[in-house]
């Protein structure tokens, strides 16, 4: 009876603690290339929210979009590499709004051991590239940004360098096997060597101190200025139902977050998005090599939440 008793009490105990994290635990699912920058928020947030739980879910930005839209995952915080991700495949039915919150521009990441690494250059990468014996990838363009952002950069390379045909020997000499799902899936690939050069964000070569080269921004999509020009080049991937297909023009690398309709904690979900488009979120990223938006960009303010209108005005708010 005694032993019985005790069982019962475990269980209880057990119980309740079960029962008290997923009531104060907030789940996030946000791009592979924020895992390092919303580590650090995260923790930060939960030092000065007690009694905050914070977890989240790393993958491709796309792919974290349909765990809310086809999979019915409930999330409380989506954070994307491509604010047009949020825009495109989750508003209107997933999501209200979209707040614009830090840049990033594409590189050429490899290692000491990467073939040819004492001769690659900003000048020289695409015939680099198309030696034999030379491997390189990228991520899924369907699952993550980075991935339709490399085809971007080889189309705009091809316009850069005036070399026509360009794009073509790339996709050409790429082998499958060497698209992975997210981009941060490379890192392993490049550090074993099976890969010499990865097409990546500039804040992950930053961020893993590794050897980069720093495109021009012609190529590399950073440049708001730019846009016209990033616009000439286009990508096709699939859309928001199956078998659909979507054109993805070039655009300077933004990234954006939303509260989805999902959201099981309004309240905290509104403060950690405060948290991170504030100076301390934005000192936070701007450590891990994303840098702020110098216009933000919200859509559809009227879904936005009271407490978070303070930081945007009229006239910049909807473009």
């Amino acid at each position: 009876m005694k032993k019985k008793l005790i069982f019962c009490l475990v269980v209880l105990v057990l119980c309740l603690a079960a029962c008290q994290q997923k009531k104060d635990t907030l789940l996030i699912f946000h791009a592979g290339s924020l895992s390092i920058p919303f580590k650090n928020l995260t923790e930060e947030f939960m030092r000065v929210n007690p009694g905050v739980v914070v977890q989240t879910e790393a993958a491709g930005s796309r792919t974290c979009a349909r765990k809310i839209t086809e999979l019915n995952r409930a999330a409380d915080i989506m954070a994307s590499a491509d604010s047009e991700v949020i825009r495109k495949l989750m508003i209107p039915d997933h999501a209200g709004f979209c707040i614009d919150f830090a840049v990033n521009a594409m590189t050429i990441m490899y290692n000491e051991r990467s073939r040819y690494a004492g001769e690659i250059s900003a000048d020289n990468w695409p015939d680099i590239l198309l030696r034999s014996g030379v491997e390189y990838g990228h991520s899924d363009p369907d699952a993550d940004p980075c991935g339709y952002r490399t085809i971007l950069c080889w189309k705009l390379a091809e316009k850069y360098f005036k070399r026509p045909g360009l794009y073509t020997q790339l996709v050409d000499k790429l082998p499958r096997k060497n698209i992975r799902p997210k981009e941060v899936d490379l890192l392993a690939l490049l550090d074993a060597g099976e890969l010499d050069y990865i097409f990546i964000y500039r804040s992950i070569a930053e961020q893993h101190k590794g050897h980069y080269i720093a495109l021009p921004d012609e190529i590399n999509l950073r440049s708001p200025s730019l846009e016209s020009l990033y616009k000439e080049v286009s990508v096709e991937i699939s859309g928001a139902a199956p078998g659909e297909k979507i054109v993805r023009r070039g655009a300077p690398i933004i990234y954006g977050i939303t509260i989805p309709n999902t959201v099981r904690y309004p309240e905290l979900a509104e403060r950690f998005v405060a948290f991170v488009i504030g100076p301390e979120g934005q000192r936070i990223m701007q450590e891990s090599s994303l840098f702020p938006v110098i216009s933000p960009r919200v859509d559809h303010i009227e879904a936005l939440p009271e407490s978070l209108k303070m930081f945007f005005t009229r006239g910049r708010d909807e473009i």
